[in-house]
């Protein structure tokens, strides 16, 4: 049974996400599909993003993944899909999937044509696209090749000899705060010097912890997650909320001899 993933920024209130499930088990109804999330920040594709690549590695080859973030992101939004690594990749041409992969071969990704175009929902088309895929269909003959893949940048932290500057990319459910620095680009800046992490006017964290339980009930700890990204959270208590840390915050690092 082929997977059909879905990360929308969609939420939970309102019908779209029950109209996009309907429209695609109409057109093949032996999909098994499975929600990353429909609580995406509205038009937040880099938070999309971080999602699809954080949850990849548990998906089998053959993977369809719909994504359905910022998509009216023009007058005439395009949608593109493409297959990379084993698996299929569906949604906007806003630049969602050029952070999710550095590198893709544009001659190979296609625009998503309806056969039918008196139904030109967005919902319709994710839809006629994964049933395309879910039939064997030759995805070159899906549509034409897209004549523009549209590229964003991916906001990378700033390091320099003495430190390193870096940024909230993600609060999660119990409020823990998730930073867009990664294990090997920490030790390497690091270089086994002493070190003091900065986040707004609390005192700073001098060591790096194994898991929430290395510090006492409510204190501050800093280690690196199951994702490899740095993260600050409070032992059985909300991080962001208490230390007043919000997205796109900025933390410094600062290393010392």
């Amino acid at each position: 049974m082929q997977i059909v993933s879905l990360t929308t920024d969609y939420g939970s209130k309102d019908y779209y996400v029950a109209e996009l499930k309907a429209s695609i088990l109409s057109r093949k109804d032996d999909f098994n599909i499975i929600d990353i999330s429909h609580n995406i920040d509205r038009f937040d594709i880099e938070q999309a993003a971080f999602f699809l690549v954080n949850t990849l590695p548990a998906f089998k080859e053959s993977s369809i993944h719909i994504v359905a973030v910022n998509c009216n992101y023009k007058r005439k939004s395009e949608y593109i899909c493409f297959e990379k690594n084993g698996h299929y990749f569906i949604g906007p041409n806003n630049g969602v999937f050029s952070l999710v992969f550095d590198n893709i071969d544009e001659s190979k990704i296609y625009v998503v044509d309806l056969p039918d175009t008196s139904n030109m929902s967005v919902n319709t088309l994710l839809a006629h696209a994964a049933a395309y895929i879910g039939h064997g269909l030759p995805l070159e003959e899906i549509g034409p090749v897209v004549p523009h893949f549209t590229r964003r940048l991916i906001i990378r932290p700033v390091v320099t000899a003495s430190q390193i500057r870096a940024s909230i990319i993600h609060i999660d459910h119990f409020e823990n705060v998730i930073i867009n620095l990664k294990k090997e680009v920490f030790e390497k800046a690091r270089n086994n010097r002493r070190f003091e992490l900065h986040y707004k006017p609390h005192d700073p964290i001098t060591f790096i912890s194994n898991d929430y339980s290395d510090v006492a009930i409510g204190d501050a700890v800093a280690f690196f997650n199951s994702s490899g990204y740095l993260e600050i959270a409070l032992n059985l208590d909300k991080a962001s909320s208490m230390l007043n840390l919000a997205k796109s915050e900025m933390i410094q690092i600062n290393f010392y001899e």
